[in-house]
């Protein structure tokens, strides 16, 4: 249904391509009914207008996938936070450097959105998230940071303010993982998004943890460093992190 400030065929349009990211990369008529609530008459009207503008694929077989105008949109969307030269190259080097999957996420609304991702090779269990999967914005580990810098008004239990990291490994919105994430604050310390680790609860324990904090505090101080970032914040935060794990060491 649409909301009363909105237009029912578009809702129902985004409803028929929002069905693939649920139910798989290719869906027939009938399970796109199914998935919608729709009636069968509704998603082929739409769905031929989908096709019509690439947005959707017909396959040979009857059924339907995602297009490739969304590519396009996808990568207009990236493209207007201007961030993919600095942070894809620092994400390859933190998942090389501890062999879990990295990313990057910023607020949209509510929401957090993964809007760079290197997934980890080194492991056979892994951790998988696609760019454009949304989590509700104050979950997980990335969610923290983002709460915590966007939310100001807030009271910050965990000092993340201070010490710029968050670490997730209860309660997760994928079971059986754990996470680290980092803020990336850009000119003047205004706030640009998190950086996450992210992989199967085994390696995030009390052992792995002091490494993984480290790690990922110094992608994202490379990253706000190339964007005007503060440097003191950020040596202050891994100075502090590095005393925390000499601590531990003794």
């Amino acid at each position: 249904m649409a909301h009363r400030d909105g237009v029912a065929a578009v809702d129902r349009a985004i409803d028929v391509l929002e069905a693939f990211e649920r139910a798989g990369p290719s869906l027939t008529l009938s399970e796109l009914a199914q998935h919608t609530g729709l009636v069968k008459s509704t998603v082929l009207r739409l769905a031929a207008s989908l096709v019509r503008r690439g947005l959707l694929r017909r396959e040979a077989g009857g059924g339907y996938r995602l297009g490739p105008a969304l590519v396009r949109l996808g990568a207009r969307y990236q493209a207007a936070f201007e961030l993919g030269d600095h942070v894809m190259p620092a994400l390859e080097a933190l998942s090389q450097a501890t062999g879990e999957s990295a990313s990057f996420y910023v607020r949209e609304d509510d929401l957090r959105v993964c809007l760079y991702r290197v997934n980890a090779r080194r492991h056979h269990l892994l951790h998988f998230v696609q760019v454009g999967t949304q989590f509700p914005y104050g979950t997980g580990a990335s969610g923290g940071v983002i709460r915590a810098f966007t939310d100001v008004d807030v009271p910050d239990p965990d000092m993340i303010r201070e010490a710029l990291v968050a670490v997730s490994t209860s309660d997760r919105t994928i079971s059986d993982t754990g996470a680290v994430a980092a803020a990336v604050l850009g000119a003047g310390g205004a706030f640009v998004g998190a950086v996450s680790l992210a992989g199967p609860a085994t390696r995030f324990g009390p052992d792995a943890l002091p490494r993984l904090r480290l790690a990922v505090l110094q992608s994202a101080a490379e990253i706000g460093g190339a964007l005007g970032g503060p440097s003191n914040v950020y040596r202050r935060a891994l100075d502090g992190i590095e005393q925390d794990a000499a601590a531990l060491a003794d």
